[in-house]
């Protein structure tokens, strides 16, 4: 037979490209049928018992739709229910309409309830008190006005009134100032100026004025009525004296961004009766601060925002949880950038891992270190890899609380900088001079990273993205981040989990819930999918399964005391006493921001008996604070049991 002649190449390039063409419209054609073999071939395989053993499992909670709102703020209340707070939930109209919400969600009966707000808690600070109260301080008495949108120039008016006769004079909304040129400005909220105090000093009387601030307009829009210095101007309505001894001064006045404005309210959360009480105010106005919890169960409130945007500069406080009220607290005078990540040491002394969110001057008080509330001494912690990008980190105390060891996740460059890191570190503040040192990398530069604490003495690491939030990042319009990691301090390591499917960036929450599973809410992206229109606030909420809650039988935790004493010992019933290994009490947490800072695991020692074990708690309050946690029995496969909730004395 004569063998067919070769094609030519022109000829077999025309077969080629008319066979790549076919394919590519029948690829096109079936491009439905691949989508969805490969969504069900994901779906089968997520979903089979091996993959959960290994990586875990994520599902998506059902939430109706009258209870979905934009979570700012998650804590896990000792009656097993989680608070939701959104207060205006960064809405300006919601914040007009003076619409504030919060939601309890029950994990037991997956139900949701409503719980009355009576102000905007939005971006307060908070945390647990010993009788399990969660207090809540600040929030937000004005939002921002950004410089393209002020028509009217503004700025902060101190009125002084130096007369000790007449007691405090009080000036509705709309008083008018007038500057020397004749500008005139309208105070924007009522202002009540205290009279001046008249004061011996030796054989001399000194008068101290009275003052307060008020936000001011301009009566007319435009450039015109702007002041870019110091100045001194006249309030109208003035008789007499007073129109020497009343005045205002203003340091300027301009049509420059406007921040949001801190509030001074104060409530305690009481998760009995499932409603805000409100305790006394604070003495100064804050907006993002840190509350931070004290070995004698007291509180003390760092940095914020105050009631006009401005810094407050070192001004902290403290709150006595018998009297309910706040005073100033001069003698820890000290400045933090807005929620600052402080966390509580054995030795009684709050560590500052470095970790913050959104505003302070990019050099000082940025600096990680041991904070004496004795004595006002802050010890530096030197060390830190990339150590500008630690706004929008997390940080949390390794478990066990015991090892004192503060890791220190991500972060980007101060302010909405586009740069972040995959850096993470570790402190033992055991040593005598802690240090920072490098730890394993993340697998992606990461900002708004959540940390979770699990039984297991694992840290469970999830959502975040690259780009400020979750933003433009190396070319690609969105940046969230869907690997999910667990964090092994024994190892040093991480290890790849089951990635999550909603992206989780600023104002995200996780919680470790009581049955050992992850709670993951909210999420606040500055742009839609595109890249071109405003974000949509991600309503949607996942529960995380760890790959130990595929790993067998789970033990019991039986009868016990709902009360242990520090330094004590206590008896708890269980079947599985022959195969426990560890103890461990979790106290819950409470998030905002990346920022919790009172999740902590406490190792207990631990001795078997036929039908039980008995629990010894350590006796520091610094490791164990007063309060509510939850009981942990831990198998010989770690496999944890559901948690008890005990409370510490």
């Amino acid at each position: 037979m004569k063998p067919r002649p070769r094609p030519s190449t022109a000829r077999r390039l025309l077969s080629g490209a008319i066979g790549l063409v076919v394919l590519s419209l029948l690829v096109f054609v079936n491009q439905p049928m691949v989508a969805f073999g490969s969504n069900a071939l994901h779906d089968f395989t997520i979903n089979r018992l091996s993959y959960k053993q290994k990586y875990g499992h994520w599902a998506r909670l059902p939430v109706p739709l009258k209870f979905r709102v934009n979570a700012i703020h998650a804590a896990l209340l000792h009656t097993g229910k989680v608070l939701i707070i959104a207060g205006s939930g960064n809405n300006r109209e919601n914040f007009e309409a003076g619409t504030f919400r919060s939601i309890l969600y029950d994990p037991a009966k997956d139900s949701f309830t409503e719980v009355p707000t009576p102000t905007d808690v939005f971006c307060a600070g908070h945390t647990f008190l010993p009788d399990g109260n969660l207090l809540i301080a600040g929030g937000t008495k004005s939002y921002e006005v950004l410089e393209k949108d002020i028509t009217h120039a503004a700025g902060v008016m101190k009125i002084k009134n130096e007369s000790p006769a007449g007691g405090p004079r009080v000036f509705p909304k709309g008083t008018r100032l007038t500057a020397k040129d004749g500008r005139v400005y309208l105070t924007r909220a009522d202002v009540t100026v205290p009279a001046a105090i008249a004061m011996q000093h030796g054989d001399e009387v000194m008068t101290h004025a009275g003052e307060a601030e008020v936000w001011v307009d301009a009566e007319a829009a435009g450039d015109a009525s702007i002041v870019d210095h110091p100045a001194q101007y006249a309030v109208a309505g003035l008789t007499g004296l007073d129109q020497r001894n009343i005045y205002g001064l203003s340091d300027k006045i301009t049509r420059e961004k406007q921040e949001y404005g801190g509030d001074r309210t104060s409530y305690e959360f009481d998760p009995d009766t499932e409603r805000y009480v409100r305790s006394g105010d604070m003495v100064h106005s804050r907006w993002y601060p840190t509350l931070a919890e004290l070995p004698d169960g007291g509180v003390l409130a760092v940095s914020g925002l105050d009631e006009f945007g401005r810094m407050l500069p070192g001004d902290n406080e403290s709150y006595d949880r018998t009297t309910k009220r706040w005073t100033a607290a001069p003698k820890l005078k000290r400045v933090f950038p807005t929620y600052p990540g402080l966390h509580l040491t054995a030795d009684n002394r709050l560590f500052f891992s470095g970790s913050n969110s959104g505003y302070g001057s990019d050099t000082v008080g940025r600096t990680p270190g041991l904070w004496d509330l004795t004595n006002n001494e802050f010890q530096v912690v030197p060390g830190l890899p990339d150590p500008r990008m630690t706004e929008t980190s997390s940080s949390v105390l390794l478990p066990p609380a015991q090892d004192q060891r503060v890791m220190i996740f991500g972060g980007g460059e101060v302010g909405e900088s586009p740069v972040s890191t995959r850096r993470t570190a570790i402190a033992d503040l055991d040593e005598p001079k802690p240090v920072y040192r490098p730890g394993p990398d993340l697998p992606q530069p990461t900002r708004y990273l959540s940390t979770v604490l699990l039984p297991d003495d694992s840290v469970l690491t999830t959502g975040g993205s690259s780009g400020y939030r979750g933003g433009e990042y190396r070319g690609q319009s969105r940046s969230d981040l869907f690997n999910v990691q667990i964090y092994r301090p024994a190892r040093e390591r991480f290890e790849t989990a089951a990635e999550s499917s909603v992206g989780r960036n600023y104002h995200s929450e996780a919680l470790l819930l009581p049955d050992g599973r992850v709670i993951t809410l909210g999420s606040d992206p500055l742009y839609d999918a595109a890249g071109e229109n405003p974000g949509t606030f991600e309503q949607r909420i996942e529960v995380y399964s760890p790959p130990y809650l595929f790993a067998g039988e789970r033990p019991v935790v039986g009868a016990g005391p709902a009360i242990v004493q520090r330094g004590g010992k206590a008896d708890f019933a269980t079947p599985d006493a022959g195969r426990i290994r560890t103890a461990r009490l979790m106290r819950p947490g409470a998030v905002t921001h990346v920022t919790d800072v009172d999740q902590r695991s406490v190792a207990l020692d631990l001795a078997r008996s036929a039908g039980g074990v008995t629990l010894k708690v350590p006796k520091a309050k610094g490791l164990v604070p007063s309060g509510w946690y939850m009981l942990f029995l831990i198998d010989d496969k770690g496999v944890p049991s559901t948690g008890r909730w005990v409370q510490v004395r």
